[in-house]
C-alpha cells in the first residue's frame, strides 16, 4: 500500500510497475537493507546518483557502438506528428546489442523535401559510421523512397528498406476496404461503441466473459479491428448468453435501438461465420506483424516465410482461385516493395528451419538476392569467394552441418543472429546449428 500510495500521489504511470526493468531491483535493494534503510535525499538523487546513472548510460551506449563496429547495425527512422502540428523524426540504432535511441529532429520544414532529408540522413549515417550502417529503415512515403535510393547510390555497402510493419499494416488496411469485410467491421464497431459507452453493459459483459474485454489493441487501428473480431469470435457463446439472459432483458439500455441492434448482430449466424472466416484470413498476417514488432526475436529471416504462409492459408480457406486471388493481389501489391530488397531474402535463405524444409529447388529470385547481398555488403573479392564456399557447405549440409544434432537443431534452435549479422559469415549458421 505504501508503494501504491506513493505512485498514486506522484501520478506515475502504473504500467511502470510491469514494464520497467528497474522496479523489482529497487524493491530488492530496499529489502536487502531491512529496517535500517534510509531513503536517499533530494541532493543524493540529483547529485551522485544522477552522475552515476549518466556514467552507466554512457557505458551502455559505448557497448552498443562497439557492437555496431563488429556486426553492423540498422538505422531506424520513425515519424511522429505532435499535437501542435510539428513533424518529428526519431532516430534509433538497432544491433544485436539492442536498440539505442540516438536523437529526435524537428523536420516540419523539410519533411517533404527529398534533398533536405537526404542531406540529414547522410549526416546521420556518417555520424554512426559509413561502414557500420548496413540498413536504413524508414516509412514507405515517396520522399523516403527517393532518399533511400540516393543513400544506396552514395554508400555502396548500405541498403534502404521500407518498414515491414508499415507494409503489413497497409495490407490489413486494404483487407478492411473489401466490401463484405468492411461491413462486418462496422457491425463490430457498433457493438463495441454501445457496450463501452454504458458502464452497466460493460460490467455485465465482463461478468459473462469472465473478465475478458472484446476490444484487443494492436499496433495500429487496422490491426486492432481484426484482433477485436478474433476476440469476439472466441467469446461468441459468452456474448450470446449475455444478450439472451434475464439480466440483459431487464436492462433499460437493451431496449434502445442500439441495444436491439446488438441483439440482432449477436443472433445473426452470418455475422459469426464472417468473423471466423476473417479471423482465419488475417490471423497469419497478425502473427507476422507481432513477429516484426517483437523485442525477443529478430524478424529478418522469418518475414518471408510468414508472408508465404499467410498466402497459403488464404488459398486453403477460400479454395477457388477467383476468390483467394483478390487477397493475394492485395498482399502482392504491398509486399512487392519489400520483396525487391535482398536482405529479407538473405535472411530467409540463412534460416536453417526454412531453408532445409524447402521442397525442390530454392526460388531463383531468392538465391539471386542472396548473391546481391554478398556483392554489396562484402566488397572484398577474396572474402566473397570464402562466403560462396561456405554457402555450398551450408546448402549441402556438409560436415558438421550434417550431424544428427545439427539436423535436430534446425527446428529446435532457431537463429539468434539478427539481420545485421546475416553476412558476417556463414560460420554463424554452423554455430547456431
Amino acid at each position: 500500500m505504501a508503494i501504491g500510495r506513493f505512485l498514486y500521489e506522484i501520478q506515475a504511470p502504473l504500467d511502470a510497475v510491469k514494464n520497467s526493468v528497474y522496479f523489482q531491483p529497487m524493491i530488492d535493494a530496499i529489502a536487502s537493507w531491512g529496517k535500517e534503510t534510509v531513503a536517499p535525499s533530494y541532493d543524493d538523487i540529483r547529485g551522485w546518483m544522477l552522475k552515476n546513472a549518466v556514467e552507466e548510460m554512457k557505458s551502455e551506449i559505448q557497448q552498443h557502438k562497439e557492437t555496431w563496429v563488429r556486426t553492423g547495425c540498422s538505422l531506424l527512422v520513425s515519424q511522429w506528428n505532435s499535437e501542435k502540428g510539428r513533424t518529428l523524426l526519431n532516430f534509433a540504432v538497432y544491433s544485436s546489442e539492442g536498440t539505442a535511441y540516438l536523437k529526435s529532429v524537428d523536420a516540419s520544414y523539410f519533411i517533404f523535401s527529398p534533398d533536405a532529408l537526404f542531406a540529414f540522413f547522410k549526416e546521420m549515417v556518417e555520424e554512426i559510421g559509413v561502414g557500420h550502417v548496413l540498413q536504413v529503415i524508414t516509412n514507405t512515403e515517396e520522399q523516403f523512397s527517393v532518399v533511400g535510393k540516393k543513400l544506396m547510390d552514395t554508400f555502396p555497402t548500405l541498403y534502404w528498406s521500407p518498414c515491414s510493419t508499415a507494409c503489413i499494416d497497409s495490407i490489413l488496411e486494404d483487407f478492411g476496404k473489401v466490401e463484405w469485410i468492411n461491413a462486418v467491421i462496422e457491425q463490430a464497431r457498433s457493438v463495441t461503441r454501445f457496450i463501452y459507452k454504458h458502464v452497466v453493459i460493460l460490467n455485465m459483459m465482463r461478468r459473462y466473459t469472465f473478465g475478458n474485454d472484446i476490444v484487443r489493441l494492436g499496433v495500429s487501428r487496422f490491426a486492432t479491428n481484426f484482433m477485436t473480431l478474433k476476440q469476439m469470435a472466441g467469446l461468441k457463446y459468452n456474448l450470446q448468453s449475455m444478450v439472451t439472459s434475464n439480466e440483459w432483458m431487464g436492462c433499460p439500455f437493451s431496449k434502445t435501438p442500439e441495444g436491439s441492434a446488438v441483439l440482432d448482430i449477436f443472433s445473426n449466424h452470418s455475422f459469426w461465420s464472417s468473423c471466423i472466416l476473417i479471423t482465419r484470413l488475417t490471423n497469419p498476417l497478425l502473427r507476422v506483424l507481432r513477429l516484426v514488432g517483437s523485442q525477443k526475436r529478430p524478424a529478418m529471416g522469418y518475414v518471408f516465410a510468414g508472408m508465404y504462409r499467410a498466402k497459403e492459408t488464404i488459398k486453403i480457406e477460400l479454395v477457388k482461385k477467383e476468390e483467394y486471388m483478390v487477397y493475394w493481389n492485395i498482399i502482392d501489391h504491398r509486399w512487392k516493395k519489400l520483396w525487391d530488397f535482398p536482405l529479407h531474402a538473405a535472411g530467409f535463405y540463412l534460416n536453417p528451419k526454412f531453408f532445409y524444409s524447402f521442397k525442390g529447388d530454392m526460388h531463383n529470385e531468392i538465391v539471386s538476392r542472396m548473391f546481391d547481398c554478398i556483392e554489396r555488403l562484402v566488397p572484398d573479392i577474396k572474402v566473397q569467394d570464402e562466403v560462396i564456399k561456405e554457402i555450398n557447405l551450408y546448402k549441402n549440409a556438409v560436415g558438421d552441418l550434417g550431424r544428427n544434432l545439427a539436423v535436430r537443431a534446425r527446428d529446435n534452435l532457431l537463429p539468434g543472429f539478427d539481420d545485421n549479422e546475416i553476412l558476417s559469415g556463414l560460420k554463424v549458421v554452423k554455430e547456431e546449428c
